[in-house]
């Protein structure tokens, strides 16, 4: 694997773990790093020796705040200071406080696991070592911890495979075998090719070990097993299902996107146009290499060089870092939180990679979001025997539980119909309350299916939703063969909004060209939609493609809806 930081950024104080060990050989003097952050979810502790009660209830207390900040999951560094001095403790004393730090974790209802430990050279005649262990407790109003992970890269670099082997808990047999419980038609199963999108899950317990469908587990055995989940969002590679791509990268949220690049062919077809995706929506990536095992070396360290370079250009400004080990693994998954992006060969390194890879939001972002209204996006729309119409798609605010009265629309003359959630699934796992940046699946009983489409939303009531069939986005041109002009016909991507648009005016200029900027105002051709204000863009015609964010809505009534479209 391999991990970027941002050329200009300086190491993060959480990244001083990846820093153990680096002595001044001469001078025997330890390494000094960053102080303690107060925020996040690290915690440095010199030792934790026979704490008094008061102390020990003040510890608890302190790591009931560093769970809360990571959303269930923390880092305790033991043998380093606050202000970053990297000391290590003698073999009692880290014995000692490894104890009270497992009864603080009792305490608090969580478990620990410890991730790895170095000796430094401080001076001293004992050995002396830092512990980092984590600690991780799901929270009192979840089920789990949940990550969604978007599967990218070329047609035939392995991605349905990889999904195959990390799920079902067996390899590979060479000709396809793995993937074939992902396929949902079949022409995909005959073609070997994905052409829509599908999820997998990957669960991770207490402990940190794999829990998947090995040992004929089912979906929600998985749910009810582990305290982590991983849900793999599994994309098309094939260029010409791209928009189902792009609609996956947009709509679904994910909190960040794993890229395979195949160690034969190195980044060839979609690979640049999925980096590219990732990095215009700002959606923090990790590169894995496939089939290194049907190279040679040389070969791998050729598509190795070659990301490394493409991950350097001025696009990117990245700096890789080489995971080929566990230690690099866990310093690699930490350090993703502040500078996203990872590449690597081992399938066991990945495993660790995943099971620490932190949450992307603070718990303070996702309290903010439910304190507002209901806002759930319709992202697919399905009819269950004797369940009736079902939903799915991620819940944007608030909070939704069963039996929740919502509107649901615009419909094509831009109304919002009543209807009543009668129950949620989240990971094929039944579940009473939905929170805010949670992906699950909504009945809504005997709800006409014909009444819905992707890009709906379904809101609260009191929102008192706002509906728009023109609107103006700050864009830049990022490609287009000629001039980007008046007239012209594109399909915007706006959250799980999929439409073709027509572009009316370009502010302060006649023409864009590729590169520029500029504020343009675009009607929908079809029907009206729900945006707003801020939200990120992005739209393509053929080679044709630009980003942006939508700037102004012009809002229309329910009703006006059929003249402002144009009919």
């Amino acid at each position: 694997m391999s991990c970027e930081q941002q050329l200009h950024e300086k190491p993060p104080a959480s990244l001083l773990a990846s820093l153990w060990g680096i002595m001044d050989s001469t001078k025997c003097e330890p390494l000094q790093g960053s102080p303690e952050a107060e925020d996040g979810n690290i915690e440095y502790k010199l030792k934790l020796v026979n704490p008094s009660q008061y102390r020990f209830e003040h510890l608890v207390t302190q790591m009931k705040w560093r769970l809360q900040e990571g959303r269930g999951e923390a880092v305790y560094q033991i043998g380093v200071e606050d202000n970053g001095l990297l000391v290590g403790l003698a073999e009692e004393e880290m014995r000692a406080s490894l104890k009270t730090l497992h009864r603080m974790a009792e305490k608090v209802g969580a478990d620990i696991t410890i991730l790895r430990e170095r000796e430094v050279d401080y001076d001293s005649d004992l050995p002396r070592k830092i512990t980092e262990v984590l600690v991780r407790k799901v929270p009192d109003n979840q089920q789990f911890l949940d990550l969604r992970v978007a599967v990218l890269g070329n047609v035939d670099s392995g991605k349905s495979t990889l999904l195959g082997v990390l799920t079902q808990g067996e390899l590979d047999n060479g000709r396809g075998r793995a993937r074939l419980n992902l396929f949902r038609h079949l022409h995909e199963i005959q073609s070997g090719r994905t052409s829509s999108i599908s999820f997998e899950i990957l669960g991770f317990n207490s402990k940190g070990e794999v829990v998947n469908y090995s040992d004929s587990r089912t979906a929600e055995e998985i749910c009810e097993s582990s305290s982590k989940m991983i849900t793999f969002i599994d994309l098309a590679g094939h260029h010409k299902y791209l928009h189902t791509t792009i609609f996956g990268l947009t709509s679904y949220c994910p909190d960040c996107a794993l890229l395979l690049v195949s160690a034969n062919t190195g980044i060839a077809g979609t690979t640049r146009e999925h980096l590219g995706l990732a990095l215009a929506l700002k959606v923090p990536f990790f590169i894995v290499v496939s089939k290194v095992d049907l190279c040679a070396k040389t070969t791998v360290e050729r598509t190795v060089r070659q990301l490394e370079r493409v991950l350097k250009q001025p696009g990117c400004h990245k700096v890789p870092m080489l995971v080929t080990s566990e230690d690099d693994a866990v310093t690699a998954a930490q350090q993703f939180a502040q500078s996203p992006n990872v590449s690597g060969e081992s399938l066991d390194l990945l495993k660790v990679f995943l099971n620490i890879l932190p949450p992307l939001t603070n718990s303070k972002e996702q309290e903010e979001l439910m304190q507002q209204l209901t806002e759930f996006q319709v992202d697919e729309i399905y009819t269950v025997p004797e369940v009736g119409t079902v939903v799915g798609g991620t819940l944007s605010s608030g909070i939704c539980r069963e039996g929740d009265q919502l509107v649901v629309g615009p419909t094509d003359d831009g109304c919002f119909l009543e209807l009543r959630v009668c129950s949620i699934q989240r990971n094929r796992s039944a579940c009473r309350v939905l929170r805010a940046g949670q992906a699950a699946t909504l009945a809504l009983g005997d709800f006409d299916r014909a009444l819905l489409r992707k890009g709906m939303v379904m809101v609260s009531p009191e929102m008192n939703p706002t509906i728009c069939s023109v609107f103006e986005a700050e864009i830049v041109l990022l490609f287009h063969a000629t001039t980007f002009r008046r007239g012209f016909q594109v399909t915007v991507h706006v959250g799980n909004v999929r439409q073709t648009a027509v572009v009316e005016k370009i502010h302060a200029k006649d023409k864009l060209r590729t590169g520029e900027k500029a504020v343009v105002r675009f009607r929908f051709l079809k029907h009206p939609e729900y945006l707003k204000v801020g939200a990120k863009l992005l739209f393509r015609e053929g080679v044709t493609k630009g980003i942006g964010h939508v700037t102004d809505v012009q809002a229309i009534a329910a009703g006006e809806a059929q003249n402002n479209m144009g009919f």
